[in-house]
């Protein structure tokens, strides 16, 4: 279907797009098509790409808060993480699904349990997603090739879905939770299949510190000696970092999932940015699960990687609006390698539409500034993802179902 957003504000200047199929087709030049969508009122932003989430964890939204990680992770989240269903997941990834929406999010990637459940919402959401399922053996080999199974057998099920939005990633939890040899074998699984690897880095000085006890390496350098790191790896937190592991993570063109809300509530820690651009990493933005965040909204996110960083360095100049906007959307496309990010001819059709009528968005006098620092997820209006229409003028089809059946699986959930 063909699609003409008119006048639409675009990089400062009123124009309109025209979506062909699932491509952005021309910038101002074509004036009809199948669907017209008004977009007088309104700015065209590429769609947010979240690059690290657990999205069935909006079941936990509110649960274990105000916890320091380790006994969060181990004497709460997990144990009820493990009482969780496929059914579950799925619902709580439709609720995720739904929030991402309404706050002009197209992509995600996920790393969780029950993948098939996790594809099946955004198949049916329409949204863009990278599918990764946690490997964690714990050093047990006999969990280890359990895992290994698994992880062939869901790479083949989400490749049967021939759905071009869902890709399958791998996952393996962390360089503590994964043994070296079993991350051997998901690197070359990786790259004879050309797929992307999503892993915990360098969260917590704690962990850092065991597994130094335990390898006599910090985990960069034991990850590049065992051959682990390479451009299809996406480290996600990256926190308690040398400027040597910066070096090393830069030199094997490894990306970074940063997610800030997550690490503050946490208190895990403040990202190396500034040594990191230095070194030329890429970066993106990811919100974490909603149980350590506790949204979904990248805006919110965008606000406060830029707002972290100049506190924790007393200097305002750090991170400006424009660098943490593309974060959330050129970084995060090149990131997961998907044909978007940036609204243009050729580029895949992910495009939010804000409305400009918002009091938060009022006086329009720098719309960048006014994005990162003063827009909220409830100033969407409209959300296209491969060339369809997930949301128009503020509703997504079915949302009353999925917040009444959500709220009805968490019950459910805590309930066992």
């Amino acid at each position: 279907m063909s699609i003409l957003i008119k006048n639409v504000m675009l990089n400062g200047k009123e124009t309109s797009i025209h979506v062909e199929g699932n491509t952005i087709d021309g910038i101002g030049k074509k004036e009809k098509a199948e669907y017209v969508i008004d977009g007088k009122g309104k700015a065209a932003i590429p769609g947010f790409v979240n690059t690290h989430t657990h999205s069935a964890m909006t079941l936990l939204r509110g649960y274990a808060d105000d916890l320091k990680l380790h006994d969060w992770l181990t004497k709460h989240i997990w144990p009820l993480e493990a009482k969780m269903t496929e059914e579950d997941v799925y619902w709580g990834t439709k609720l995720a699904c739904l929030e991402m929406i309404k706050s002009g999010t197209t992509c995600f990637s996920d790393n969780y349990w029950h993948m098939p459940a996790v594809a099946r919402a955004a198949d049916e959401m329409g949204m863009r997603a990278v599918v990764c399922e946690v490997f964690m053996d714990l050093g047990d080999p006999e969990r280890g090739e359990a895992e290994k199974k698994k992880q062939v057998t869901l790479l083949k099920k989400i490749r049967e879905m021939g759905n071009e939005r869902i890709t399958f990633a791998l996952a393996p939890h962390a360089p503590y939770t994964v043994s070296p040899e079993n991350l051997g074998w998901i690197k070359d699984l990786a790259d004879r299949e050309g797929l992307l690897v999503n892993m915990h880095l360098a969260e917590t000085e704690k962990e850092n510190a065991e597994f130094f006890v335990r390898h006599r390496k910090r985990p960069v350098p034991f990850l590049e000696d065992i051959g682990f790191l390479g451009g299809n790896l996406i480290c996600a937190h990256s926190i308690w970092l040398t400027r040597r592991d910066i070096s090393i993570l830069e030199r094997h063109n490894v990306k970074v999932a940063h997610n800030p809300v997550s690490n503050m509530k946490l208190g895990s820690g403040v990202l190396p940015y500034k040594q990191m651009m230095a070194s030329g990493l890429i970066i993106s933005l990811g919100t974490d699960g909603c149980a350590s965040n506790n949204d979904l909204d990248m805006f919110e996110s965008m606000k406060f990687a830029a707002l972290l960083q100049k506190v924790h360095d007393y200097d305002p100049t750090i991170m400006p609006a424009q660098e943490a906007f593309y974060m959330a959307t050129i970084n995060g496309a090149e990131t997961l390698r998907i044909n978007a990010g940036v609204i243009k001819p050729g580029k895949l059709a992910d495009i939010t539409l804000v409305d400009l009528k918002r009091p938060e968005l009022v006086p329009n006098r720098n719309l960048m500034a006014n994005l990162v620092y003063s827009a909220k997820g409830s100033c969407v209006d409209t959300v296209l993802c491969n060339g369809e229409i997930l949301m128009e003028a503020g509703k997504v089809e079915g949302e009353d179902e999925i917040l009444e059946k959500a709220q009805e699986v968490a019950e459910d959930l805590f309930s066992r």
